[in-house]
């Protein structure tokens, strides 16, 4: 994560909005208003890391979402006109991500990886996982065949979203999405029940392992809290709308990948195989454990964040 924020200097423009008959009386087409959230975005220095990296894509999802305007069909709507009550929405909206720094996954309740459409709130953290693209895949070729995954957990599953990208990638998985917090269950139950998979996932409170009792699985998945104690405490003010348990993991980011690690291997099958998303923390995680055998997995960006071992390469017990 890139820790730098600079809130940039106000302009006497963005903090005197008149609705009738001031500056934003000017902006009557959606190509005006999305000229004026990308300046907004710009001169308050906004932080983009929840799904868009520049202010123009996050202006575009923020106003198509807010005008309830498909994602993918920003041109037909460019010179459409906009009307009273959908300005003071677009402004209310704008004013809250600029102001307050809410990321727009929370103004809009809505968060996306790859055609995949989640529910999101402040319970839980805003989906960003390199494990979506890697399950387009099926996570070849690691698992050979995606048809004979007949059991998957999503270890640390917060809204739900790898668990139900797992159940896509592997029709005829049991997925098990396990979390420690009630809130986040809440959430997940919701997009389960809106990709209608109530049937082959199912939820349960865990922390780790604990609740799991002596289950196995071909395939443990888990994109655990990993961030190290001196980069939350210089994380961007938007970061900090999101639960504190689902991203702090103590010193050196690893409190919950050693316990993922030390236990595994009870939980996986024979052949199975557990993958692990740790961001940038690659060389915190190969100085702790030296001697693990991991592969580490490049996604499109060439970002090695995801390693993966199989069952018989972990230690019957972490020292």
């Amino acid at each position: 994560m890139n820790a730098h924020q600079d809130d940039g200097p106000m302009h006497d423009e963005d903090e005197q909005h008149e609705h009738e008959g001031g500056p934003l009386a000017e902006l009557v087409t959606l190509r005006d208003w999305l000229r004026y959230a990308v300046t907004r975005f710009n001169r308050a220095g906004v932080f983009f890391g929840h799904g868009c990296t520049d202010a123009f894509d996050e202006a575009a999802w923020l106003l198509l979402s807010t005008l309830a305007l498909p994602h993918e069909r920003l041109e037909p709507f460019l010179d459409a006109c906009i009307l009273g009550e959908e300005r003071e929405a677009l402004l209310a909206a704008i004013e809250r991500r600029v102001d307050e720094r809410i990321p727009t996954a929370y103004i809009t309740r809505e968060a996306w990886l790859g055609e995949f459409r989640f529910y999101v709130d402040e319970r839980v953290i805003v989906p960003r996982s390199y494990f979506a693209e890697l399950l387009e895949v099926g996570l070849a070729p690691w698992i050979d065949d995606p048809d004979a995954v007949e059991d998957a957990l999503d270890l640390c599953t917060g809204s739900g979203c790898l668990a139900i990208l797992m159940a896509h990638a592997f029709p005829n998985a049991r997925v098990v999405g396990s979390d420690l917090s009630d809130d986040a269950l809440t959430v997940a139950l919701r997009n389960v029940e809106d990709y209608d998979l109530n049937e082959r996932i199912e939820l349960v409170k865990s922390d780790v392992f604990d609740a799991l009792g002596g289950r196995r699985f071909d395939l443990i998945l888990s994109n655990p809290p990993y961030v190290t104690a001196d980069a939350m405490a210089r994380l961007p003010a938007e970061y900090r709308h999101e639960p504190r348990m689902a991203l702090a993991a103590g010193d050196d980011g690893l409190d919950v990948v050693r316990r993922i690690l030390g236990e595994a291997r009870g939980h996986l099958k024979p052949g199975g195989v557990l993958a692990v998303e740790v961001g940038h923390n690659r060389a915190i995680v190969e100085h702790a454990f030296p001697d693990l055998p991991l592969v580490w997995l490049a996604g499109r960006s060439g970002d090695e964040a995801v390693f993966v071992i199989r069952a018989e390469e972990l230690p019957e017990q972490m020292p």
